[in-house]
């Protein structure tokens, strides 16, 4: 069971980072000809928040969806067992 969720975990997960890293890329290319704020923010230690909570919520939805996907497992099987 934990080898068939992490495999279903890896298996949406892979897909979004190769997505995602040509729009990361490009947004580090924009924000490379406007620096003030990235600089400003840096300065008064303010974007070590802007990240942090950047990081607590993709990890919120993360936790979400493992939870929400072991109940519809034990849903599945439920059902099947009927």
């Amino acid at each position: 069971m934990k080898n068939n969720l992490l495999s279903r975990s890896l298996a949406w997960l892979l897909p979004l980072l190769l997505l995602a890293g040509p729009v990361l890329a490009q947004a580090g290319a924009v924000a490379a000809d406007q620096p003030e704020m990235a600089d400003a923010l840096r300065q008064s230690g303010k974007i070590y928040v802007v990240v942090l909570v950047i990081v607590i919520i993709l990890s919120g939805l993360l936790l979400y969806l493992v939870r929400l996907d072991r109940k519809v497992t034990r849903l599945e099987r439920e059902v099947e067992g009927r």
